[in-house]
């Protein structure tokens, strides 16, 4: 089991505080859900624990390993070569003019490759160009691509936004198929798919992250409208 550890994370845009000495656990084997409106911080708090964003105060501790979140170079170095977290951003990271045969070898090497392309639904899509796939296909896509690195947590913002039926459905199955060797951290604006996968809980408001037991939870504290 690993274990990852947020403590005191700070960030502010100028004179607007964006997160106030935020912090929490995850470990290989859950799925924690994070949900928040439009501009409450969600992005920036993943941005900052992958090491793209600094922060003005804050430590990222996995295992024994410590990382300082306010040098952005150390950090985000230590981090990625350490291979220890991997990230879905909201926009696609993928090559718009490359076929999806061409690539998965940039990612995998020989049998590791198997991973991806005798994934469901796979033929139908690695002879496409990126640009050729559906919203759902490429998410599902990135999901695999990023779910089949040996990174033992995944941090995914939005990975179910505009995606069709049919392939959220594999995502969601291909999330539950990971949770036993990784602990992933999951946000998005669908908030019933994430309630549904997730082990815990939070909602961040205010700059804080609040644990949430049920779904009235979100109303109260802002998040939805209602039920």
């Amino acid at each position: 089991m690993a274990l990852l550890q947020i403590h005191n994370i700070s960030k502010s845009f100028g004179e607007k505080e964006v997160l106030k000495q935020t912090g929490f656990e995850l470990q290989t084997g859950e799925i924690l859900g994070v949900f928040g409106r439009n501009g409450t911080g969600k992005s920036t708090l993943l941005k900052i624990l992958f090491g793209t964003l600094t922060a003005q105060s804050g430590t990222i501790k996995i295992n024994e390993s410590l990382f300082k979140v306010r040098s952005k170079f150390w950090h985000a170095n230590k981090i990625v070569s350490s291979r220890l977290i991997g990230y879905l951003p909201q926009f696609s990271f993928l090559p718009q003019s490359s076929k999806v045969w061409d690539i998965i070898p940039r990612y995998f090497e020989g049998d590791q490759q198997d991973l991806i392309f005798r994934a469901p639904r796979m033929t139908e899509i690695a002879r496409k160009k990126v640009s050729e796939l559906s919203m759902g296909q490429r998410r599902y896509l990135e999901v695999l691509i990023i779910g089949n690195l040996n990174h033992p947590f995944l941090l995914l913002d939005e990975p179910f936004s505009m995606v069709e039926p049919l392939f959220k459905e594999l995502i969601h199955d291909f999330l539950i198929s990971l949770k036993s060797k990784k602990g992933i951290l999951l946000t998005d604006h669908y908030y019933d798919d994430v309630w549904n996968l997730a082990d815990r809980r939070l909602v961040l408001k205010d700059g804080n992250l609040k644990q949430v037991n049920k779904l009235e939870e979100l109303v109260t504290a802002g998040y939805l409208r209602n039920i």
